[in-house]
């Protein structure tokens, strides 16, 4: 009995020998000791040459360039009749409004009346002076015949002495009707001078626009009286420009300059109006710290006065080398990106210029076709390799 128990505790470890090695696991080979590291995939952009525009935004309100205030030259004459209506484009020199001038034609004609009654009585005035001359000629005669009488002892020192005051009187007479002349010219001048200004006055009946242009506003009414101080019957746009007045920060201003091209959008709309900068304030706001921007447009655009608009001033235009953004890490030290060369990130510093769309202007640390780390910053350190990935959002760009 002894025996047999002894025979089977040895057939048990020889099956479990059998067993491990007929098992899967046991046919497998052994792992290694050590695993390559996995890189992180990260992903780079080129550095590309592409078209970049320095621009600079400004918003503003739609403005005339000149607004002319058209004012009767005539006060207190009512509206007779009325030309024009907003939106009409008129000419230099015509005739928006016409006043009643009624009132004007009957003091023409008590003038004219009061002209003929001055020249009667010039008249009258020259006929005394014709009389008063004769009377001067015939006393003087009368003196000198008297005083040839005196001297041959025929006439009496009374005599001659009537005789030389006569003429005296004569004289006077004459000066007097001489001076009468003189005021009846001087009355007929007057007259003359009211009959000019009625004249004036009713050629200005017709309220005139004095330049060309586009009427703006009406304020004119049939049968309202007109006054020359108050509010302008009419305003006209001269010649229809108008122009995008917008403020711009005192940076921004800086790099503005009359000439450069605008391309201003109104607020709402999908239309695109160049213009070019007209005029830059050569002041700033010192409480807003802000300055104008005056940019003409296009009056057939479509654009009115009074209307919200955005403008892109062209400051510069460049084809040069650029990066993403995202690419470039600006701080107090200036600007730099993480070059990728033979998978190593090698942080470089670099000059930036232009920004536009999304993308900035490598003036200098990197060139054409250089790699670099398009998300740059968080993931990666100078001198980590990593697994590069090309940014097919940048390069679709």
């Amino acid at each position: 009995m002894l025996r047999k128990s002894s025979n089977v505790a040895g057939v048990f470890p020889a099956l479990l020998v059998a067993l491990v090695a007929s098992s899967p696991l046991a046919q497998e080979p052994a792992a290694p000791a050590t695993a390559e590291p996995k890189l992180p995939a990260i992903v780079v952009t080129e550095t590309v040459t592409r078209a970049l525009t320095d621009r600079v935004i400004a918003t503003g309100t739609i403005r005339p360039v000149e607004e002319v205030f058209i004012q009767p030259l005539v006060d207190g004459l009512s509206i007779r009749a009325l030309n024009v209506d907003i939106g009409d484009e008129v000419k230099a020199n015509s005739v928006l409004a016409t006043l009643n001038d009624d009132a004007l034609l009957l003091q023409k004609s008590q003038l004219e009346a009061n002209k003929a009654k001055a020249e009667a009585s010039l008249a009258q005035y020259k006929a005394q002076v014709i009389e008063a001359q004769a009377n001067l000629d015939d006393a003087t005669r009368q003196r000198d015949r008297t005083k040839r009488l005196s001297q041959s002892g025929t006439s009496t020192i009374s005599q001659l002495e009537q005789a030389e005051a006569l003429v005296e009187v004569r004289q006077a007479q004459l000066n007097a009707s001489n001076q009468s002349v003189a005021v009846g010219q001087s009355d007929i001048k007057v007259v003359e001078a009211q009959i000019e200004d009625i004249d004036l006055r009713l050629a200005r009946t017709g309220v005139k626009t004095p330049v060309d242009g586009v009427v703006s506003a009406k304020n004119a009414k049939i049968g309202a009286i007109a006054n020359g101080s108050g509010e302008p019957l009419f305003s006209v746009i001269k010649d229809g420009a108008i122009e995008l007045v917008a403020d711009l920060s005192e940076t921004d201003i800086q790099k503005i300059e009359a000439g450069q091209k605008a391309l201003v959008t109104i607020a709402g709309g999908r239309t695109t109006i160049e213009g070019r900068v007209r005029l830059v304030s050569p002041t700033v706001d010192p409480t807003t710290r802000l300055g104008l921007v005056h940019i003409i447009i296009d009056d057939e655009s479509g654009a009115r006065a009074g209307m919200y608009a955005k403008a892109d001033i062209i400051v510069s235009e460049a084809n040069a080398l650029a990066l993403p953004l995202s690419a470039v890490i600006t701080n107090r030290d200036g600007s730099s990106a993480r070059k990728v060369e033979n998978n190593v990130v090698k942080q470089v510093k670099i000059e930036t210029g232009i920004q536009d769309n999304g993308f900035v202007q490598v003036v200098s640390g990197l060139e054409a076709g250089d790699m670099v780390v398009s998300k740059a910053g968080a993931f990666v350190r100078d001198g980590d390799k990593i697994a590069p990935v090309a940014d097919e959002s940048a390069a679709s760009n």
